[in-house]
Formats: structure tokens, C-alpha cells, sequence
């Protein structure tokens, strides 16, 4: 990892400062103060010495050690924009990246977090999101991050290490979780699935609470009794899938009217009941329900398999997930 010198560090604490401003000034953590200063310190330029910006002529690589001076400072003040960066590529395919750092401090506050809470963390990414845990927590063995790809893995390791972390890093299939490190109090996903893993529910501990993106929402589930439930949250959430998981197609949209396959709240409903309802069958519940919103949806994870439900799981609109 590089050292980098004293005007790269003095301009990344000032764009660090600047981006804190900017996610408080929208309230994001306004009911845990605590991440503000989680954001504040963990250097995010040490997990991305380099990253991917989409052009016109393909992705532009800016990278931390880089010999012109005037690229080097896009590299820093890029890493501390409120976007999400690419930062692993195959075939133009994208791997991995550093998720935006105000839907990631959304997440972290509707993890609800306490002192002592052990948390498992799927997808390590950069490892950026770990340290945010890390130091909220004030005990790295508290925190165990996860991913299938062994170059993310060790990568996210390493920066860590230079950032002054170093929580449990595994190699391994995040669908299975991490059973040696269990059970959890916490388990936050920052990979899309189109369901909810019955192994994090098994290694979770009662009252745990799962945060993870499910078709482009966000679920927060509760355990108790060895079965989860919650809702969507409102805002929406585009991730990169689980690896070895395709994000759901909602098939033919030709029966759909065109303002309808536009509006992604629709489209939100289509990829959930996705196998189980037709797009033509999705809009006319949307229609029918007026038009509703993610909040309005929840899942139910039982021992008979899991369920996604509009408003009420005993209503009428309830369909079953892939699992």
C-alpha cells in the first residue's frame, strides 16, 4: 500500500471534511450522530488507490500513484464524491465497487447498531464498510466481512491494514455466511440477492437484525424464533449481485404500457415477483393498490420457505421468493 505525502493527505482530510458536510447537511444520521464521526475518520482514499469513471470512450482509471500530479489530486478528490466508485472490472464487466457513501451511512443507521454487537458483513468490496463497523464498534473481532472472490478479499484486507483495521477477513461464499463466526447480532449485505439466505437467519442470534438489498430495495428483517420478517425500506437501492447470482429479468414488458416500465417502482414490484407473476399480471396488482410504494412490501423467512407480502402477510397479496 502506498504512503502517500503530505499535500495528497491534506487535501483528502479536506474533500474527507467536505463529503461529512455534505451526507449531514441531508440528516442522514441525525438519529446515530456516532457514524458522523466513523465517516469523519476512516480515510475512504485508502481503499480505493484506484478506481474506474465511466466516459465516452470507455472507463477512465485514476489511480493514487500515478505520476502526474494534476491526475493524482482527481484521484482524491474523486474518492470523497458522494458516488458510488468502480473499482474492479472483467470483460467490461462490473465486479466490484465502493457503494456512495450516503445510501452506505442509510444503511449502516437502519442497521441499528449497539455497543458489543457482533456483525457480519457480506460482500467485503474495498473493505471501506468494514472499517466504518470497525471503528463504530471499537473492536475489530466484533466484525466479520465476507466475499467468493479471493483478489477482493485480500485487497480488502490490505486496506484495512493500512487504514488501521483488521476485522476477520473470509474467503467464501456469502449465501453461507460465516458459521465459525457466529451467531451474529447484526448482518448487513452490500450485494443484491434475490432472496434472503436461510443460513444468515440460522446464524443470526434472537432479536438480530438482517439489512440486505433484495431486487432494488432494501429489506430489514428481525429473528425471533429462528424465522425473520420486516419491510422494505422506502428509499430504493441499486446494487451489484451476489456473485454466482443473476439479478432477476421481469421478463417480457411488451403487455406493460410504457410509462409503467419506466417508472421503477413498477419495475421494483416486477424483479420481486419475478417467476411468480407475469409483468402484465405485476402492473395490474400495482394498478389495482395504487401504485405502492417499497415501504408497503415485506417478507417473511419461515421454515415453509419465504414469502413476499403487500401490506399485510395474512392479505391477500402474498406471493412466494426463490430461494
Amino acid at each position: 500500500m502506498a504512503a502517500y505525502d503530505s499535500g495528497t493527505e491534506g487535501l483528502a482530510a479536506a474533500a474527507r471534511a467536505a463529503l461529512v458536510r455534505e451526507i449531514d447537511a441531508e440528516g442522514v444520521w441525525a438519529a446515530e450522530p456516532v457514524w458522523r464521526e466513523a465517516f469523519a475518520e476512516v480515510p475512504r482514499h485508502l481503499f480505493v488507490p484506484y478506481y474506474y469513471v465511466a466516459g465516452a470512450h470507455g472507463y477512465e482509471r485514476r489511480w493514487g500513484e500515478s505520476p502526474d500530479p494534476a491526475a493524482r489530486e482527481r484521484w482524491v478528490r474523486g474518492a470523497y464524491e458522494d458516488v458510488p466508485l468502480a473499482t474492479r472490472l472483467r470483460d467490461g464487466e462490473l465486479l466490484s465497487s465502493s457503494s456512495q457513501p450516503s445510501l452506505m451511512a442509510r444503511m449502516l443507521v437502519a442497521l441499528r447498531v449497539a455497543d458489543g454487537d457482533r456483525v457480519l458483513e457480506i460482500g467485503a468490496g474495498t473493505g471501506y464498510n468494514a472499517a466504518l463497523l470497525a471503528h463504530r464498534l471499537g473492536d475489530d473481532d466484533l466484525v466479520t466481512t465476507v466475499d467468493v472472490e479471493p483478489e477482493i478479499s485480500e485487497s480488502a484486507r490490505r486496506h484495512l491494514a493500512a487504514a488501521g483495521y483488521r476485522p476477520a477477513v473470509v474467503t467464501g461464499d456469502g449465501a453461507r455466511g460465516v458459521p465459525e463466526r457466529a451467531p451474529y447480532d447484526r448482518i448487513i449485505a452490500t450485494c443484491a440477492l434475490p432472496s434472503v439466505p436461510r443460513a444468515w437467519v440460522a446464524q443470526c442470534g434472537e432479536g438480530a437484525r438482517i439489512l440486505t438489498p433484495v431486487a432494488t430495495g432494501l429489506l430489514a428483517l428481525t429473528v425471533r424464533g429462528g424465522c425473520a420478517e420486516g419491510r422494505f425500506l422506502p428509499s430504493g437501492a441499486f446494487f451489484v449481485p451476489l456473485r454466482g447470482v443473476a439479478r432477476a429479468r421481469a421478463g417480457d414488458m411488451a403487455e406493460v404500457p410504457p410509462r409503467a416500465r419506466e417508472d421503477e417502482l413498477f419495475q421494483f414490484l416486477a424483479e420481486l415477483t419475478q417467476g411468480v407473476l407475469s409483468p402484465r399480471e405485476a402492473y395490474e396488482v400495482w394498478v389495482r393498490e395504487g401504485r405502492p410504494g417499497r415501504e408497503r412490501f415485506g417478507v417473511s423467512v419461515g421454515k415453509d420457505g419465504e414469502w413476499v407480502w403487500l401490506d399485510d402477510r395474512e392479505g391477500p397479496c402474498v406471493w412466494p421468493l426463490p430461494v
